[in-house]
């Protein structure tokens, strides 16, 4: 069976070789501080095993024809990047966060991409390695992280002019089985809980940077490979059970110490000048998974909003409906550009549906920019309780619980269970550890804004705009013929 549930992930889990460090010693992928990350990917095998959401969690192998979990699908068509969008809403809607798994959805079909044109220019077998990979990832169901972000030492100086050249990845050594790397990438959600993580180039690169043009894949647990683990969790519960207390998420930094990979999992090494396409695909595929989680992220702070202004008896109040309003019109606009992005979207070369670059980098940038915004509009309607709430085991302290409750009240017609209940989760939402993750994932998760405006400037043709101001000018006596598909440039 291709389509795997959460106990055959879970046991998966239990068999690793233990890699993965937490405060200063190497730890169970299944310690208790991993179990709220872990119950968000497990949601993603839970969900294509219910029958109400097969047709989004499950599709058809176009490699084997056998029925697989959408999260380790080649996306074939306009189609397939609206139900991948639709489907990481909906799922956020259930963890109130990060669904996490979308790494895998992004390094897959960037690398279906990526290794075809290689292969294109000099004839390499990188497509073929990456056909037989993804047949035996599909068949287990696997989870990848995608370690693409390298640390990146001095700034201003390029990988081959560091001083110490590790601060970006790259090859040590060759031979007839593999490569030898040695490095570390930053910021990679998930590898703890992950099966295999997958690596890309963070840049382009120039002659002379052949060793740091490396891509490949490799069992998370892997001999050379020690991940540092950050969990990311809202408040543990003692009595207010809540969904969102459940799930979490999680950042690392997985370290390359001399960690071999052998040939068949290597999927570019040396090509300098792909270095850039494998970074942008990547990022690509992933700003439009952006444009699903993200106004996921903004209904749920809408949806708080909403009741917090309930609880405070303000709800039909005229500022409180602006406030919500802008909730709405930056998740509609950030969704409806991902919808716009798949049907424009342009078949590569393998037959892989990618993404519109400038419908994608648009919805990426605003999402990015209005991050703040979203989280302080809660905080204004929520008010100080939202981080002076008292401990939950003061309300259960059989003395003082009672005059707790008499005091939260606000609303006369809603309970002090309810209120209290509101509010706790309005603090793991704006004053929880997972709440910088959100808003600093939210800025820079898949490339800050000026990313996406370089991106933006990069593709769009902004020289044929001029030849409509000419026109309209009278410098020029005719408007040549210019349609939405003469100003975006696809990269390969």
């Amino acid at each position: 069976m291709t389509v795997k549930t959460s106990q055959d992930y879970i046991e998966r889990l239990k068999n690793m070789r233990k890699n993965v460090y937490l405060k200063g010693e190497r730890i169970s992928r299944l310690d208790e501080r991993l179990l709220p990350g872990i119950n968000t990917i497990c949601l993603t095998f839970d969900m294509a095993h219910n029958p109400e959401f097969k047709d989004l969690l499950t599709t058809t192998s176009h490699i084997t024809g056998e029925k697989i979990n959408r999260f380790c699908h080649i996306c074939q068509s306009h189609e397939d990047l609206l139900k991948k969008q639709s489907m990481i809403r909906l799922l956020c809607y259930y963890t109130g966060g990060c669904i996490q798994r979308c790494m895998t959805k992004d390094a897959l079909n960037a690398l279906s991409v990526a290794t075809k044109l290689v292969d294109i220019k000099y004839g390499t077998d990188y497509y073929d390695r990456f056909l037989k990979y993804l047949e035996h990832f599909q068949a287990n169901d696997l989870v990848a992280a995608c370690a693409q972000t390298d640390v990146k030492g001095d700034r201003i100086k390029r990988p081959k002019e560091q001083r110490d050249p590790d601060l970006y990845l790259h090859v040590i050594k060759k031979d007839d089985k593999g490569i030898v790397v040695r490095g570390a990438k930053a910021h990679a959600s998930i590898a703890p809980h992950a099966d295999e993580i997958i690596v890309f180039p963070t840049r382009a690169l120039t002659e002379g940077e052949n060793d740091w043009a490396v891509a490949f894949a490799i069992p998370a647990d892997a001999e050379g490979l020690k991940i540092v683990a950050r969990p990311h969790q809202r408040t543990q519960r003692i009595k207010l059970d809540a969904p969102i207390a459940k799930y979490g998420d999680i950042s690392s930094i997985v370290i390359f110490d001399d960690t071999f990979i052998p040939w068949e999992r290597v999927f570019l090494c040396g090509e300098v000048e792909f270095g850039r396409i494998y970074a942008l695909l990547f990022a690509l595929f992933h700003r439009h998974s952006y444009t699903g989680c993200k106004p996921a992220l903004s209904d749920v702070l809408c949806g708080f909003a909403a009741l917090i202004s309930e609880c405070n008896n303000i709800e039909g109040a005229s500022h409180v409906r602006e406030k919500l309003s802008e909730y709405v019109c930056l998740s509609e606009l950030v969704y409806a550009a991902g919808v716009a992005s798949a049907y424009f979207s342009t078949k590569a070369p393998p037959g892989t549906c990618v993404p519109d670059i400038g419908f994608v980098n648009v919805g990426r940038k605003l999402a990015g920019e209005h991050i703040y915004r979203e989280f302080e509009i809660l905080a204004d309607l929520a008010g100080g309780l939202a981080c002076t709430l008292p401990l939950e085991e003061d309300f259960c302290e059989a003395e003082m619980g009672p005059l707790l409750h008499k005091y939260i009240m606000r609303n006369p017609e809603l309970s002090a269970e309810y209120v209290h209940r509101a509010f706790r989760a309005v603090e793991d939402i704006l004053a929880s550890d997972m709440t910088g993750l959100s808003q600093i994932g939210g800025l820079h998760g898949g490339g800050s804004p000026v990313m996406e405006m370089l991106m933006i400037m990069a593709t769009y043709d902004v020289q044929k705009l001029k030849e409509i101001a000419k026109y309209l000018a009278g410098i020029n006596k005719k408007l040549p013929r210019i349609e939405r598909k003469d100003l975006i440039r696809p990269f390969w």
